[in-house]
């Protein structure tokens, strides 16, 4: 467990009446309105955006056996894909990337009603990805990258001399990503043919909505509560290494 911390502007927080709380949160309430509103037109333009045709043939090694991208759907007509930074050599996966993934359990059941299916994919063996799950206690599907072009094909890794270079193409400007494997999300759709489609992609702070556990963050008086740390999530660890 973290140790308490002060956290900006909340030792000398400003403090009214139940009735001056109230008029605040009202008035503070048609901002939210209007947000929620500015969201749901966002997401319309997301929706919105051109699409790509996939011409390559991705297979990936899953536990049930090599499986094409087509095949991920799962039946299904659209494909959400989260890239978990796991590179070949790494022992684990990343710990940033675990802290999102600590959001998956749970949540396949109600995308697949949705017409949707859900994988994470990773560069790294499988053998590594079915041992740090089953570790973690996960129970999302997650496939391994590790003998095809997916990952760097869709900017979530990097060749050695990208990363040397300090200007790898990722999210969608080129950029110091300091390692060969990055986060992201990538999402598909694949039509009655069986055409399938690569309709958007989104990386670093793009993937915020996918963090439940800081939309819960955001609405406590600390919030993120991350000013002053070495770097943002200085203080996340793999959900079986916070000190007791």
């Amino acid at each position: 467990m973290t140790k308490s911390r002060a956290g900006k502007g909340v030792g000398k927080h400003r403090v009214v009446s139940h009735k001056a709380w109230i008029e605040a949160r009202r008035k503070f309430l048609a901002k939210e309105k209007k947000f929620t509103r500015l969201r749901d037109e966002l997401a319309r333009q997301r929706r919105a955006l051109p699409w790509e045709k996939v011409d390559k043939d991705y297979v990936f090694d899953g536990p049930k056996g090599p499986e094409t991208l087509s095949e991920l759907f799962d039946g299904r007509s659209q494909l959400v894909v989260y890239h978990f930074m796991f590179a070949p050599e790494w022992s684990e996966g990343c710990k940033h990337c675990s802290f999102w993934a600590d959001n998956f359990n749970g949540l396949g059941i109600h995308l697949n009603h949705r017409d949707v299916s859900f994988v994470a994919i990773s560069r790294a063996p499988l053998a590594k990805l079915e041992a740090f799950r089953k570790r973690m206690g996960w129970s999302f599907k997650w496939v391994s990258s590790g003998q095809n072009d997916f990952n760097y094909d869709y900017q979530a890794s990097f060749t050695p001399q990208e990363v040397e270079s300090g200007a790898a193409f990722f999210n969608y400007s080129k950029s110091d990503v300091g390692v060969t494997d990055r986060e992201g999300v990538s999402v598909f759709y694949k039509d009655q043919s069986g055409a399938v489609f690569h309709t958007y992609s989104s990386y670093a702070r793009g993937i915020d909505m996918l963090n439940t556990a800081y939309h819960y963050l955001d609405l406590v008086p600390k919030g993120r509560d991350e000013d002053g740390l070495e770097f943002t999530q200085a203080w996340v660890r793999y959900h079986d290494r916070y000190e007791l």
